[in-house]
Parts: C-alpha cells; sequence; structure tokens
C-alpha cells in the first residue's frame, strides 16, 4: 500500500527558516527525506541554517531572500528553478511583530503608531502573499503544488494587545481562503493551500512576555494557561506533525482550511 505520508520525492521552499518555528519544521521536513529549500532575509543566517541542515541530509539548500522584494522574489525563484528544477511545496514562515504595533500594558489603542502597524502588516501578510504570487508560479506550470501559510490564534478573535499582528493573520486566513479557492477552479484539483494557527508557543521573542525569570508565568502567561485546556504552552516539534499532513498526499482532498495548533485555546471560552 502507498505510504501517504511518503515526502521522500517533494521539494519544499521555506521562508523564515531561520526563524524557529518555520526553521525547526524545515530541518524536521528534510529529515523526512524531502528536499528542503532554506530562505530567510540575511545571507550569514541562511549560510548558518543550512550548515546545520547539511548535518541531516545533502538534500538542502539555502539562499537570502527579502519576502517584500518583488525582484529579490523573481530572482531567487529563477535560481531554485535552474539550480533546483521545481518546487512542490511553498510554506510562508515569515513573520513578526514591532512593538510600535502592540498596545502596551500602560496603553490604549490611540498610542498605536502607524508606521510600526503598516510594517507589521507588510512583514506578516505581503510576506506571504508575495512569495506565494511568486512560487506558485510553478504550481501552475506543473499542475500541482501546496501552500502552507502561518496564521495566529489571534486571527479570528481578541487577543489584546497585538492589533497590527492580528490583523495581519486575519488577513492570511481570507487569502488562504481565497488563494485555495482561485488555483483551484482555474488550474484544478492538485494544487492546495491551507494554513496552521499556532496556539502560544514559547520563544525567545516571547518569553519575557510569558515566563518571569523564576520560570512562573506573568500575568499575560498565566492568561494564556487559564484559557488552554491543555494547561500548558506547545511544543515547537508539536506543529511539525500538522504541517507533514497538510502536504502530504493524506491530505489530498484538504484545502483552503486553517487548522489551530494550540491546546484547545480556540476551543475553549475560559468558563
Amino acid at each position: 500500500m502507498k505510504n501517504l505520508f511518503d515526502l521522500s520525492g517533494k521539494t519544499i521552499a521555506v521562508t523564515g527558516a531561520a526563524g524557529v518555528l518555520a526553521g525547526g519544521t524545515a530541518k524536521y521536513l528534510q529529515e523526512q527525506g524531502a528536499f528542503v529549500i532554506y530562505l530567510d532575509l540575511f545571507q550569514d543566517k541562511v549560510d548558518e541554517t543550512v550548515a546545520e541542515a547539511k548535518k541531516i541530509s545533502e538534500k538542502c539548500c539555502g539562499y537570502a531572500c527579502n519576502v517584500l522584494n518583488q525582484e529579490a522574489l523573481d530572482s531567487v525563484y529563477e535560481k531554485i528553478m535552474a539550480d533546483v528544477g521545481r518546487i512542490d511545496v511553498l510554506i510562508n514562515g515569515a513573520g513578526g511583530n514591532m512593538p510600535g504595533a502592540t498596545i502596551g500594558p500602560d496603553q490604549d489603542v490611540f498610542d498605536l503608531k502607524i508606521d510600526d502597524y503598516s510594517k507589521v502588516l507588510d512583514l506578516n501578510l505581503k510576506g506571504t502573499v508575495m512569495p506565494t504570487m511568486t512560487f506558485a508560479k510553478a504550481f501552475k506550470a506543473q499542475g500541482s503544488g501546496c501552500v502552507v501559510n502561518f496564521s495566529s490564534m489571534s486571527a479570528g478573535q481578541c487577543l489584546t494587545r497585538v492589533l497590527g499582528y492580528s490583523n495581519a493573520k486575519a488577513g492570511i486566513d481570507n487569502f488562504t481562503k481565497w488563494m485555495a479557492t482561485e488555483m483551484a477552479l482555474k488550474y484544478g484539483d492538485s494544487i492546495r493551500v491551507n494554513a496552521i494557527a499556532p496556539g502560544f508557543f514559547v520563544s525567545n521573542q516571547n518569553r519575557a512576555l510569558l515566563i518571569n525569570e523564576d520560570g512562573s508565568y506573568t500575568e499575560r502567561g498565566q492568561q494564556v494557561i487559564n484559557k488552554t485546556p491543555f494547561r500548558r504552552f506547545g511544543e515547537q516539534e508539536e506543529v511539525y506533525g500538522t504541517i507533514h499532513f497538510l502536504i502530504s498526499d493524506a491530505a489530498k482532498f484538504v484545502s483552503g482550511i486553517i487548522v489551530p495548533v494550540d491546546g484547545g485555546f480556540s476551543a475553549f471560552t475560559g468558563v
């Protein structure tokens, strides 16, 4: 019987691949036999990441790429097609937040810095739309392909303070459904677009927001735990299996969905 989860013949491009969740996912997929293309903003980060990935296997390469620069995206796309020959999967892992687009605990919404807000919208939303519009050209030519976007718990409900990030991720949910529909209607049932919505995972970027130096939860961290039925934060590797499923043949009839990976956070009202 065919192994529906076999990735050994797939070539996977990952943006934000020097980051925690996207980078960890990329390495996991390489361990499963896929050829992985590591994409990130800075060449030194790409080189460092690929050097680590080479310890897994030789089935990888990397390119510096600014996901908000169309000329850079086009150049990298052409290099990939010349060097590798195809792309079967695009994982849009590039994203992030900025303090000015976040409402501090002693601020209100009118303290929002619009310039930072715009940058966060660009990085997360345009930083997903632009690579998809570029790399999905390969899917049109091949007649097959798959996209996985990174959404967030902040997309479908109001998480206080993270206005810019929340707005951008809501846009990603809409774009995921829109692009899934468009690609299927125009190019057939072998091109799929989905997203995952991670719950709360502790990283260097948000550790101080969620956990005190003594290991106890901050006020915000405790609020998250109170609304998470699993009563814990996620582990990085708990994202990998969902993405594996979405890009595998096991999900051939799955498109246009956003999958929560959140320990029940999105299902629970907190009471």
